[in-house]
């Protein structure tokens, strides 16, 4: 007979067995991964919310002492970085270093997908769901209408590219202006703080300035250009993805610009008051 201990071990052998079975044949089968994609962008905010909170408190004496509104919108903001990290990581790694969206592969480049740009799509779209409640529910604190508008388009487009498998490429390379979002952040807390005049605020507002240009300039210039000479295969999407590809960025460019010109004063101001 097996005794207590070989038995346990069995039915932890067992149990575990289940627990994978489970999750191959559901939470990341091809038909559901988008599903836990999202509900895993959701949760992942929730707990970077609440990790800054805690990280916050403890290592910033000036957290206490904020407003319930600050410390809202402070969370938020450190909520909003490490999303802006993971999708920049990812979205770089596929437009620039997966042979995913590579010329030299044979089909259309408008139609590729894999299991992990609809699972990062799916990420990302649980990060914009909590973002846009949060903006909604504190209306106007963490942002205004151009922030809805922004948030609306970026849900409407990632939804579309990751249950259609189409203009996937133009999705990440417009969600690679995320690599901003640090910047813009580590802005606003050293404004908070009280660190407006100290050199890293300079050299944060140096940095943000160059990200803004290459991420959301010069980029956007770059995916017309990619639109341009793959328009035989752009123009086979169906029309709703059509759209989508030359509205959503041409969109997104103007705010940009309009964001950017923004950057260049408040630059310009800081550079001359430290002359």
């Amino acid at each position: 007979m097996m005794d207590l201990s070989t038995t346990s071990v069995l039915a932890a052998k067992a149990y575990k067995y289940k627990a994978e079975s489970l999750v191959k044949e559901y939470l990341l089968a091809d038909s559901y991964v988008s599903y836990t994609a999202v509900l895993g962008g959701i949760l992942m905010c929730k707990m970077a919310y609440d990790i800054t909170s805690i990280i916050s408190s403890l290592y910033y004496k000036g957290y206490g002492s904020l407003t319930k509104t600050q410390k809202l919108e402070w969370n938020n903001r450190g909520m909003s970085t490490i999303h802006a990290i993971f999708i920049t990581v990812v979205s770089v790694y596929l437009v620039f270093f997966s042979n995913l969206f590579s010329d030299e592969l044979d089909g259309l480049v408008t139609y590729r997908s894999s299991n992990l740009s609809n699972f990062t799509l799916g990420v990302s779209v649980g990060y914009f769901i909590t973002d846009l409640a949060m903006i909604l529910w504190a209306y106007p604190s963490l942002g205004g209408m151009e922030y809805v508008l922004h948030h609306m388009l970026s849900l409407i487009s990632i939804v579309y590219a990751m249950y259609s498998g189409e203009g996937q490429l133009y999705t990440y390379m417009v969600l690679i202006s995320e690599t901003t979002t640090p910047g813009i952040n580590l802005r606003w807390f050293l404004d908070t703080a009280g660190l407006k005049k100290s050199k890293a605020y300079l050299v944060n507002g140096v940095t943000m300035f160059i990200a803004w240009l290459v991420a959301r300039i010069i980029l956007f210039v770059y995916l017309f250009y990619h639109i341009y000479f793959h328009y035989d295969q752009v123009k086979q999407m169906h029309t709703f993805s059509c759209i989508l590809i030359f509205a959503v960025p041409t969109i997104l460019l103007v705010m940009n610009t309009m964001w950017f010109a923004k950057i260049l004063r408040g630059l310009k101001k800081t550079l001359a008051k430290r002359q």
